[in-house]
């Protein structure tokens, strides 16, 4: 795919596209602060809002998690961080802790015992070019602050958290929608035929398919509080190392380092909701592109 910010050829010339490629970069004049400012957190909330604000992307909040399995394999994704905490230095996402990355993110020391992990983030905003990288340890939110996210969600999403068993293999598609059905009837939600827009009859489809394809087929009992499942929750990530990078034609990308040490009570593991170390001064300076 072209990119139409940055390409200098038509898509359908056939040739190599020749702008994104080589690095023409639309805010080839900017430069990060000199001398960089003495924490990163600042810096990123003032990136996250100009993309949120410019609208150059549909969720400019999604970041590239990466994660290492059990035994040893990489894995990434993209997830959507829902709170930054600017003061500590954390970011927080939400996930199925049964999830590949949930059991990642969970790991155990060759005794059997709970552990601490470690992981990579990225946020990329491409037309702004614009990329923050983040390392660092993960605990789980507390119960109550995966409670409140829970409760801001769609009611349709808070239903699906309990019909899927993320990451598990299911034999089709038929079938997730009727594990979904079934536990929409368990809180009482019901759902009326849909008309099929592709077809110039009026009469409603039974499709499973179309019908969970509109929420507005859903009825749901007034009042109804969907309880959050206990193997669905938050991840906090502490940050201890952060890179804020920003583009330039010539290559001459401006990259910033800000690094610290961050320690837990020791005993701590990646299941301990809501613990806070304890956290050194940031360390600052410039890497080379």
């Amino acid at each position: 795919m072209v990119d139409p910010v940055h390409s200098t050829v038509s898509p359908s010339s056939g040739e190599a596209p020749t702008g994104a490629l080589t690095g023409a970069c639309s805010f080839a004049n900017l430069t990060l602060p000199n001398p960089l400012p003495p924490e990163p957190l600042a810096l990123f909330a003032e990136w996250l809002n100009l993309a949120h604000t410019l609208k150059t992307q549909p969720n400019p909040n999604a970041l590239t998690l990466a994660t290492i399995d059990p035994d040893g394999s990489p894995a990434a994704r993209i997830v959507l961080a829902r709170r930054v905490d600017q003061q500590a230095g954390t970011l927080t996402f939400f996930t199925n802790y049964n999830s590949r990355k949930g059991l990642a993110l969970t790991p155990v020391s060759a005794n059997g015992e709970p552990a601490m992990s470690r992981v990579a983030c990225v946020f990329h905003w491409d037309h702004l070019d614009r990329q923050v990288r983040f390392e660092g340890c993960v605990v789980k939110a507390t119960a109550a602050e995966s409670d409140a996210y829970f409760h801001s969600r769609p009611i349709l999403s808070q239903v699906a958290a309990w019909a899927s068993d993320q990451s598990q293999p299911i034999a089709s598609r038929e079938e997730l929608l009727r594990r979904n059905d079934a536990v929409e009837a368990r809180f009482g939600i019901t759902r009326k035929p849909v008309t099929d827009g592709a077809s110039a009859s009026p009469e409603p489809t039974t499709s499973r398919e179309a019908t969970h394809a509109a929420d507005a087929t859903a009825i749901v009992p007034e009042g109804l509080i969907v309880p959050r499942p206990p193997h669905w929750g938050g991840f906090r990530v502490w940050i201890d190392r952060a890179e804020l990078w920003l583009g330039h034609s010539a290559r001459l990308h401006d990259r910033g380092l800000w690094q610290r040490t961050i320690t837990f009570a020791r005993g701590t593991t990646s299941e301990s909701s809501g613990a806070t170390p304890s956290v050194s001064a940031w360390s600052v300076g410039r890497l080379q592109p």
